[in-house]
């Protein structure tokens, strides 16, 4: 890509007979934070253009400002104070001399006002025009102009009049269920499923609350629900010179909470005909609205019919795109930066060729199980497999670093490549063994499951794949004796290690890593007993050492002989274990309360469980019903009621906002407001009471 003396004489004499300047761009600003500004920052860096980072205060020692040539604080914490002050961002633009501004994903990037403030001051936006994120971010606008260009689209209401009554009138209409969506933005902010009449109100007003709060824009419009459709997406690019291209399409079809989880390409099932007309309506989307950049028309296709309506475009780089540049070995990242100083399309829509197959799995700070409610906290310990050719880890994360509740609680993207599907799929699961991370929930465990799931290994996938699956994806989960044994043979080995580098420091005061085993000698005959808690039930394991062998028992099982040892790296002890003539490879990370072990199935935590004299019981009634917690850390937007106030069942009486999503809280009964746990505004932690009850009399 551009690399050839003959692209670069092509290119000087194609802008000179179409009188555009090309103006090179060698200093550039990133309005965003994160992986994405990381991923940003290493093409920039490739091809020798500054960047300058901006960061907030909660992101003071972030990956992204430290990776960058030069970083500027921005602000708060809070994104409306610091990521969101686009005035502030291109003032450090100016100041520190950059041609461009690069928006990301989110925050500005499909910010009307932004772009075209970048204009007025001089500073290259790295997006469409401002006339275009002006149709296609505003739902109801683009589904004319794609109607008109000749795109089909869904049946719906996008007018203006967005009165409760109008609204109400219209959903009557169209018919239950129904969508109610942002007219602004994407990521399911804003977008509420209603089923039934009397739930059309009250969900119309969450989406409303929580569309101003992510866009500024409380605007809303209603479509037609399909059920179990397929999300398709295509991957579009324009330059200035009127030429636009698309790179395939991907399948973002499984989803939790409206918001992608994992995304592949190509998408399965998909013929090369209708690959094509996806690929050619989606460029004469781009066109019709002047495009420019980067962009992405997304669209529902029918799980049984294979039929397409156009849902919206996205007008910027995409969460998923390196899965694009997977299949067709490009640089989408460089491809902007090349195309907003002026020059055209490397390729022709000829050149394009796609190869293999790819994934990308998102890995996010949430509890799948407790209905992926996300999560804050340190990064106590965090291992990723090795990156390669095939294989991509996009991060804006390290270990120790927090996972803030400021923010989205993405912590990173799994990419890998493969000849095909299977072969994708088989990397794809490999690899997310290889994630270890502790101190916080991920949804590790749950993509394995996903991905190991037969019906996405065949590639029957559709939006609604988790709750039609959902038994299968959440099976019970029982500790097996082969798992206790092996952690607390861990425990062992560690305890060994531990005392080896205490006794061999070398000379610069650092200890290498040291293998243990397990299986020594000595004179007389030693037993170790743990004990652990999981789900709630404990487990006893015992290991025994005599003259003849180590022996493992796990409550009132047999004695098994075991062989073991283990190598401690980076805080992680890693295991090789013959427990009864089975051998197994494994990890664990140990922390003060419990132990982590990541084996084949993922992660599994397991709670020490200590003396009585060292725990307490509390008596604040949360299994009665007598309080409403805090699900995860967060901050308490809305207070409904007082002390003394009487509420009936379902009355919501708060609201949580956390990483960017609105929450509500129900009273789980008929009762009086004793207390309440603080005030509009105040930042509340995982499990902090927010309103009491009064208990009833017996």
């Amino acid at each position: 890509m551009f690399k050839s003396k003959v692209a670069l004489r092509f290119l000087s004499s194609y802008a000179q007979h179409h009188k555009i300047a090309v103006k090179p761009i060698n200093k550039l600003l990133i309005a965003n934070r994160g992986e994405i500004a990381c991923r940003i920052i290493k093409t920039a860096r490739r091809l020798g253009v500054r960047t300058v980072a901006i960061y907030s205060d909660a992101d003071h020692k972030s990956l992204h400002m430290e990776s960058a040539d030069e970083a500027y604080n921005v602000g708060p914490a809070a994104s409306q104070q610091s990521y969101l002050r686009g005035d502030k961002i291109i003032e450090i633009a100016k100041k520190s001399n950059c041609q461009a501004i690069h928006p990301g994903y989110g925050f500005l990037s499909e910010s009307v006002e932004f772009a075209e403030k970048c204009e007025s001051e001089g500073v290259i936006f790295m997006g469409p025009p401002a006339s275009a994120i002006r149709d296609m971010g505003i739902k109801s606008t683009s589904k004319h102009i794609m109607s008109a260009a000749g795109v089909p689209v869904i049946n719906g209401y996008h007018g203006d009049d967005q009165s409760d009554e109008k609204l109400t009138e219209e959903a009557a209409k169209i018919g239950f269920p129904l969508m109610i969506k942002a007219v602004r933005g994407g990521g399911g902010k804003g977008m509420r499923i209603v089923d039934k009449m009397e739930d059309f109100i009250g969900a119309l007003n969450s989406a409303r609350n929580e569309s101003q709060k992510s866009f500024g824009d409380s605007s809303v419009l209603l479509e037609r629900f399909v059920r179990s459709p397929r999300h398709v997406e295509v991957q579009v690019f324009a330059d200035q010179h009127g030429n636009a291209v698309y790179l395939f399409e991907r399948d973002c079809s499984v989803q939790r909470r409206h918001q992608k989880i994992i995304e592949e390409a190509p998408a399965p099932g998909i013929s090369d005909d209708l690959r094509k007309e996806l690929g050619e309506a989606a460029v004469r989307a781009a066109k019709a609205v002047g495009y420019v950049g980067a962009g992405t028309v997304e669209f529902i296709l029918d799980k049984n019919d294979l039929s397409f309506h156009f849902m919206e475009m996205n007008t910027r780089l995409q969460v998923e795109h390196p899965i694009t540049e997977m299949i067709t070995g490009t640089d989408l990242v460089e491809w902007q930066i090349r195309i907003a100083s002026g020059e055209p399309l490397p390729v022709t829509q000829e050149d394009i060729v796609r190869r293999g197959h790819a994934f990308e799995a998102r890995i996010y700070a949430e509890n799948p199980r407790e209905g992926f409610l996300p999560g804050a906290g340190p990064l106590q310990h965090l291992t990723t497999p090795p990156a390669s050719e095939f294989v991509r880890i996009e991060t804006g994360v390290r270990q120790g670093d927090e996972v803030s509740v400021h923010y989205d609680p993405m912590i990173a993207k799994l990419v890998v490549w493969g000849k095909n599907r299977t072969q994708a799929l088989d990397s794809l699961i490999a690899r997310l063994r290889e994630y270890h991370i502790a101190g916080l929930e991920t949804n590790v465990n749950f993509l394995i499951d996903l991905a190991n799931h037969p019906y996405f290994r065949s590639g029957d996938v559709h939006t609604g794949f988790i709750d039609e699956h959902f038994n299968s994806l959440f099976p019970k989960i029982e500790m097996s004796d082969k798992q206790l044994s092996q952690t607390a043979i861990a425990l062992v080995l560690n305890e060994l290690n531990a005392a080896e580098m205490n006794s061999n420091v070398n000379a610069n005061g650092k200890v290498d890593t040291f293998t243990s085993a397990v299986g020594f000698r000595i004179n007389h005959d030693l037993i170790r007993q743990f004990k652990f808690k999981f789900n709630g039930k404990e487990h006893i394991v015992a290991l025994k050492v005599t003259d003849e062998a180590t022996e493992v028992k796990v409550g009132d099982g047999d004695w098994i002989v075991i062989n073991a040892e283990a190598t401690t790296e980076n805080g992680r002890v890693n295991v090789r274990c013959n427990i009864g003539g089975t051998v197994s490879n494994y990890s664990v990370v140990i922390d003060p309360e419990g132990v982590n072990l990541f084996d084949e199935f993922g992660k599994t935590r397991l709670e020490f469980v200590q003396p009585k004299f060292l725990t307490s019981v509390s008596d604040v009634g949360g299994a009665s019903g007598s309080k409403l917690v805090s699900p995860m850390p967060g901050l308490l937007e809305k207070l409904h009621v007082k002390p003394g106030d009487k509420v009936k069942q379902g009355d919501a009486v708060a609201v949580i906002i956390a990483m960017k999503m609105e929450y509500i809280l129900k009273a789980p009964k008929d009762a009086t407001v004793k207390s309440v746990g603080g005030k509009p505004g105040d930042n509340i932690g995982k499990g902090a009471v927010v309103v009491a009850f009064e208990e009833e009399e017996q």
